[in-house]
């Protein structure tokens, strides 16, 4: 049943991603796109990405019913663009998360068949991504040298931030995940060296309420960053962070070979684009951790 779950995992990630590209597409005509100094194409392309994602949901509610349970089914769901431009930057910012939410749920599936599956969607999840930063946004069409994973507890974080709460079906599944607290960070829109303020809601662990040191965890590619948060709430992102990056407050000084975990994590993942220059060499000595 493991795979199960990751399936009604991947379908809750998908029905957000299909009703984004409905609410956005259904708001914004050719001419909207054409107003706000996008070419024509670039709406036929995010339609077709739009019917990418349909075809992703009926395909998992499809393979998850085959094996006898009902599928998870769509909530409501508020999304925060406020005009196309900001409508396709979300579109490049949800495909980012997707790509790292199958890579990072890979290693829990067990059959052969729903792993290739997986894989064929992350492939397109990816491609779409890289299109939207690149001839969309003209942006980098990559990160790293790797693709960063994100465990589903992370991924989930960001994700249900776009759920109307209490707008799901009470016959959808529990997902395997845990809930976090979202992080406030201010400035929202940080760079690599600069200094911000982290804070979560009030009655959750945070620096101004534990003799506990706290870390922010820094995740690109393979690699996990940290900086410590004084008791003021205050840290220094590393310098040298490029491309989408994610991060979250956790209770463990992190490490690429000791990543953290639900148990050490404090808070659900912010993400952020620094960007790539194109003049840039990217030499990041990643490392690989130990077998398990």
């Amino acid at each position: 049943m493991l795979d199960i779950s990751v399936l009604q995992y991947a379908l809750t990630l998908e029905h957000i991603e299909n009703a984004f590209y409905v609410s956005g597409l259904t708001k914004y005509d050719e001419q909207a796109f054409l107003d706000a100094g996008f070419p024509a194409w670039v709406r036929g392309r995010i339609q077709q990405i739009g019917d990418h994602e349909a075809d992703h949901v009926a395909f998992l509610t499809a393979a998850i019913e085959a094996n006898g349970v009902n599928a998870t089914q769509a909530c409501n769901y508020s999304y925060p663009y406020t005009d196309v431009a900001s409508f396709v930057t979300m579109s490049a910012s949800i495909e980012g998360v997707g790509t790292a939410a199958y890579l990072g749920s890979a290693h829990y599936l067990t059959s052969k068949t729903n792993l290739n599956a997986a894989g064929a969607i992350l492939a397109t999840e990816a491609r779409q991504a890289s299109w939207l930063s690149s001839a969309a946004l003209k942006g980098s069409p990559w990160s790293t040298d790797f693709q960063t994973p994100l465990e589903p507890s992370g991924v989930y974080s960001i994700a249900s931030q776009f759920i109307v709460p209490g707008s799901c079906p009470s016959t959808n599944p529990a997902l395997f995940v845990k809930p976090f607290p979202a992080a406030t960070v201010t400035p929202a829109t940080p760079t690599p060296g600069s200094q911000i303020t982290v804070s979560l809601p009030e009655g959750y662990v945070g620096p101004s309420n534990t003799s506990t040191p706290l870390y922010m965890a820094y995740y690109s590619g393979l690699n996990v960053y940290s900086s410590e948060i004084d008791s003021n709430g205050t840290t220094t992102i590393p310098e040298g962070l490029v491309g989408i990056v994610f991060a979250a407050v956790v209770n463990e000084e992190p490490s690429p070979v000791n990543p953290p975990t639900d148990d050490t994590t404090l808070s659900g993942l912010v993400n952020w684009d620094f960007g790539v220059p194109s003049n840039s060499r990217q030499i990041f000595n990643t490392t690989i951790p130990p077998y398990n």
